[in-house]
């Protein structure tokens, strides 16, 4: 019985596994095949990659900004089913958010001491 609980689970798996790989051969037979030396080369904001990346065009700030904020939207995504369930599991609960939100405190003033949100670098 067990196994059967299983089952609308497997079909969903198998259902998008079949559209995705239909929809890839499906595109692969529509699509023109016509690679050229320019259309294999990086693309990079529209300019054509030369030179090294220290010369303005590779901001590492927007990468390190992506990166916080990635942390703060794993940490709101914690901090809303804590929230609901808070009463039931009381204040050892609590008392690990808390150390959460104060190791998560600790990576930012990291990053905003080593000048990680500084745009004139």
């Amino acid at each position: 019985m067990a196994a059967m609980e299983f089952l609308p689970v497997l079909v969903m798996v198998a259902g998008v596994a079949l559209v995705t790989g239909g929809t890839l051969f499906v595109s692969s037979l529509l699509r023109p095949s016509n690679p050229y030396p320019a259309k294999n080369m990086p693309y990079e904001c529209g300019m054509d990659p030369a030179g090294e990346a220290a010369g303005g065009r590779f901001r590492v700030q927007f990468f390190m900004l992506a990166i916080l904020l990635v942390v703060f939207d794993v940490e709101t995504m914690f901090l809303f089913p804590w929230a609901v369930v808070l009463k039931d599991i009381g204040i050892v609960g609590y008392v690990e958010m808390f150390v959460f939100m104060v190791l998560l405190t600790v990576g930012f003033a990291y990053a905003w001491l080593k000048g990680a949100l500084e745009w004139e670098a």
